[in-house]
């Protein structure tokens, strides 16, 4: 979300196999180029649920990768939040899973489910022209800003989403929220699709102007917005991130997360074909190369989304990697690990989010040797 803004510490209140995973890939790829061919599907002929289908209680997670998840958590020695959702047999292991952290850009991922959403109801095309103007620009990482000329710049709702997914723009994001209807919208649709425990928040250069304790303002856009926020006051911007982390506004239970992660997964949320699209474009992100994805054995997969908060007073907030990880045999796990606010060491905090993803390929490959099944990986 912000590559580097401002954060402080809270003090005491705050504190089968490996061609198997391949041919997951390559349906979803499959199911994408289909789509690129026809642009589209015609609305009278989409299928979707316009809520989760009811599923019986859960099963309880598994005793020994709860018990290292936990094991994991105390050893970190400050607050986290993990979550491990098995997508087909629905059972999660958490830990404190149902405190509320600060998504940050984890948040693109609900703006882009209601986009999805948009176009499965006839509302959007990916392929529909949008123009960007100086006005649309935001703050922090956003390589679509830098193209915006006199005349603007002209894209399209699938650029967007793809800018906004896999380099985390945050020009890119803050238009699709406009295009898709604004973060009500966002919120309205993930209620309807029965995804509570989720907060969206609002444009990323809204957001994170009231997190350092700026209004913001258009002429802020870009570098603009750091030389303002380093002439604040150290109190304002104290006050500033105390309000955010006291009640995020885009803040989101990790437990609440996995699960829509796997009911999208599972298809429940949206159409196939939109599924196969978001999902794919997920497995192409490239922010949090040294997080969940470093702990993975090969053949495995991952579609995911990272969010990377405020730095202030010697800590950083809003350290995040949630996504949807896949076994060679093709079982499917969501995954979140949550970082409220971390003084540790960057590698500390790398190795943490690798140590979970080990955890459940661990986990995998205990249950692969029970059934009988090859688990080399």
């Amino acid at each position: 979300m912000s590559g580097s803004t401002g954060s402080r510490s809270v003090r005491g209140r705050r504190r089968t196999k490996a061609a198997a995973a391949g041919a997951v890939l390559l349906a979803l790829a499959g199911s994408f180029g289909a789509w690129m061919a026809s642009r589209a599907p015609a609305p009278a002929q989409v299928q979707f649920t316009a809520a989760p289908r009811a599923r019986p209680p859960p099963p309880a997670p598994p005793p020994a990768l709860q018990t290292r998840l936990e094991a994991l958590a105390a050893a970190y020695g400050e607050p986290i939040g993990v979550a491990v959702t098995d997508v087909a047999a629905g059972w999660t292991a958490q830990v404190d899973g149902q405190s509320v952290y600060p998504q940050q850009s984890v948040v693109k991922l609900w703006v882009a489910l209601a986009v999805m959403d948009a176009v499965d109801r006839g509302l959007l095309r990916l392929d529909q022209p949008v123009l960007l103007t100086r006005q649309d620009r935001s703050v922090f990482y956003q390589p679509l800003g830098a193209r915006i000329g006199p005349q603007g710049y002209a894209t399209t709702v699938e650029d967007l989403l793809r800018h906004s997914l896999i380099e985390s723009d945050n020009t890119a994001n803050d238009k699709l929220l406009e295009v898709a209807g604004g973060a009500g919208v966002v919120s309205a649709v993930l209620a309807r699709k029965g995804i509570t425990g989720i907060e969206v928040g609002g444009p990323e250069r809204i957001l994170q102007a009231k997190t350092a304790g700026l209004e913001w303002r258009p002429e802020l856009a870009g570098w603009r917005f750091k030389e303002a926020r380093a002439k604040l006051p150290d109190a304002v911007r104290d006050q500033a991130l105390d309000a955010y982390l006291a009640a995020p506004p885009d803040g989101a239970q990790p437990l609440a997360l996995t699960r829509a992660l796997a009911a999208l997964r599972r298809g429940e949320l949206l159409s196939e074909t939109s599924t196969a699209v978001l999902i794919g474009v997920m497995s192409e992100a490239r922010t949090g190369g040294q997080r969940l994805r470093a702990g993975l054995a090969p053949g495995w997969a991952i579609a995911h989304k990272t969010g990377t908060g405020p730095d202030w007073r010697g800590a950083s907030v809003g350290i995040n990697d949630v996504g949807l990880i896949t076994a060679p045999d093709g079982r499917a796990y969501a995954v979140a690990v949550m970082m409220r606010e971390t003084r540790k060491p960057v590698p500390q905090r790398l190795a943490l989010m690798q140590r979970v993803s080990r955890a459940v390929v661990e986990h995998w490959r205990a249950e692969a040797g029970k059934d009988g099944a090859s688990a080399k990986s």
